[in-house]
């Protein structure tokens, strides 16, 4: 890397680190104020709000990484034009293309970190700070058990509890209901019983005190048991945990798990198909901003630093609407999961380039 490259690398670096912070900590104060009347009201300690905070930060260096490293490209490009060193650079024969290329591979790398950052660390945290609201602050609340819990294992097969105990692994009043086709309307089987528990040394379902139906025609087996161990149940204990756990408090892994499990219930999983491929796609947005960034302020302007930047933070706000838009698509199974995760990027990608080609170099 030349001496040029690092010059420019650590200017963009140290601008990127003061937008970040100064982000990071507007927001904060404002979510404060906005949420201290709640903390107040509940009672709820210092050290608990402290806790909180520190939960929260991961998730919004999340959302604010792509508008710090805009801040950065642009004051960094602007002070060094208003300086004249973009002057000499030009003069030296470095055109807009090789000032770039150091500030998209920072871009690439911090995207590459963030990949790993909003995979794993913000859903660790968010955990921590779900727990909190869902303890302290009542919302979202969720006790360890649950009542009236709804299952489709699988395309053909409905499962019911009235009853479900996180803590014990241990159900009751339960309804395993298999069915002929995916009509849900003729049905082949019934299982009912009075409790069923997760037994970990053989990692299956037991059901317990039971009767168990088959259907055939207008004619019907009936079996009573005592215990009967079911191997037939696709999802464990974790599953009916992440069903009430948002795709935030899930790392990369965990939430592919999830949707694979709810494939194989005979689910639709688009929505969360979109927020699988959104943990990476987001990330890329710091790449996008860049290719905005430099063209607005790499030459001398009579509108002025303030102006560029406010029209290039419009652009990155109104990708960001675009994103949001894009998603309701994808959700609703309109649009292609993979697509709509990805399609913010490709449109701004490919209107950044044109703006590249048509600014001055």
């Amino acid at each position: 890397m030349k001496i040029l490259d690092i010059y420019i690398v650590k200017k963009f670096l140290s601008g990127t680190a003061f937008g970040l912070i100064a982000f990071v900590s507007l927001f904060m104060v404002i979510d404060v104020m906005e949420n201290l009347g709640g903390f107040l009201d509940h009672n709820v300690q210092n050290e608990i709000i402290v806790q909180y905070y520190v939960a929260f930060m991961p998730e919004i260096i999340k959302l604010m990484m792509p508008i710090a490293v805009l801040l950065s490209c642009l004051f960094t490009t602007g002070k060094l034009a208003s300086q004249n060193e973009l002057t000499a650079m030009k003069s030296a024969g470095v055109s807009l293309y090789r000032y770039m290329a150091p500030l998209m591979v920072i871009a690439f790398v911090i995207s590459g970190a963030s990949v790993y950052f909003n995979g794993w660390i913000v859903p660790s945290a968010n955990q921590h700070k779900f727990s909190i609201e869902r303890k302290y602050l009542q919302t979202g609340y969720q006790t360890t058990s649950r009542v009236n819990v709804y299952l489709q294992d699988g395309p053909k097969r409905i499962v019911f509890m009235g009853y479900y105990d996180a803590l014990s692994n241990l159900g009751s009043r339960v309804s395993i209901q298999d069915f002929s086709d995916t009509s849900f309307i003729s049905l082949a089987g019934r299982i009912d019983a009075q409790q069923i528990m997760w037994d970990s040394s053989t990692a299956r379902w037991t059901l317990r005190y039971g009767t168990e139906r088959t259907f055939k025609g207008t004619k019907q087996a009936v079996k009573n048991f005592s215990d009967l161990p079911f191997d037939g149940l696709h999802f464990t204990p974790s599953d009916l945990k992440k069903k009430s756990e948002r795709p935030d408090e899930m790392n990369y892994f965990e939430l592919q798990h999830f949707i694979e499990q709810q494939q194989r219930s005979g689910n639709d999983v688009s929505r969360w198909m979109v927020d699988f491929y959104s943990k990476v796609s987001f990330p890329f947005a710091s790449v996008i901003v860049v290719l905005f960034g430099v063209p607005f302020s790499f030459g001398k302007r009579r509108s002025g630093l303030a102006i560029q930047f406010g029209i290039s933070l419009a652009v990155c706000f109104v990708y960001l609407a675009f994103m949001k838009t894009s998603q309701v698509f994808g959700y609703n199974g309109d649009l292609n999961p993979l697509l709509t995760a990805w399609l913010a990027n490709i449109v701004f990608a490919a209107a950044g380039v044109v703006t590249i080609i048509r600014a001055e170099k």
